[in-house]
């Protein structure tokens, strides 16, 4: 059964991809809800704004913050906007999300099962597993120890053949690894 989130649930246990915004988008609007760590939130019929110095983990929520800046630091307060359906429910025990890379930055994030992009040759996996398996795939392409016995002519070919082994299988990263012994 799908979860319909408002401005009653959003804040319990869900997880969310804020839009960043500029000050413009909230400047005639009051702030509907001042939380205990500091952050503002105005409600919409549509979703949520959110100034915020703290984005990642919020309480029991896992809410990042996209954003064309470079990174997102979390000592100002930042704009974030929301739609109600881009909140997914979020716990540590479920399956839940799967793993994207920005192959051109070489970032390693992890996305929500019910994200619209998702596609079904990604392994979905529970919080704990999906942030052991992006430290592989951090380990896959940043680093070259891992590679130092194995067989191959192209490094950036191997990293791109594992890392994508590493998302859309359960095989360990050892077992991965033996393939090109």
């Amino acid at each position: 059964m799908k979860t319909f989130y408002n401005q009653y649930n959003f804040h319990k246990h869900t997880f969310c991809e804020f839009q960043e915004v500029t000050d413009n988008e909230i400047a005639s609007l009051s702030p509907s809800y001042k939380s205990k760590s500091g952050s503002s939130y105005f409600f919409t019929e549509k979703g949520v704004f959110r100034v915020s110095n703290h984005w990642g983990r919020a309480a029991n929520c896992r809410w990042r913050l996209k954003s064309e800046a470079a990174k997102v630091n979390n000592r100002n307060g930042r704009i974030g906007y929301a739609l109600w359906t881009d909140f997914y429910p979020n716990n540590d025990k479920d399956k839940l999300f799967y793993i994207e890379i920005n192959w051109q930055t070489k970032e390693v994030t992890f996305q929500h099962k019910n994200n619209p992009n998702y596609t079904s040759n990604l392994i979905v996996r529970d919080a704990l597993a999906t942030a052991k398996r992006i430290q592989q795939v951090k380990e896959v392409l940043t680093e070259q120890n891992w590679a130092k016995h194995l067989r191959f002519e192209d490094l950036e070919i191997l990293r791109r053949a594992v890392a994508a082994q590493l998302l859309e299988t359960n095989a360990t990263f050892i077992q991965i690894k033996q393939n090109y012994l």
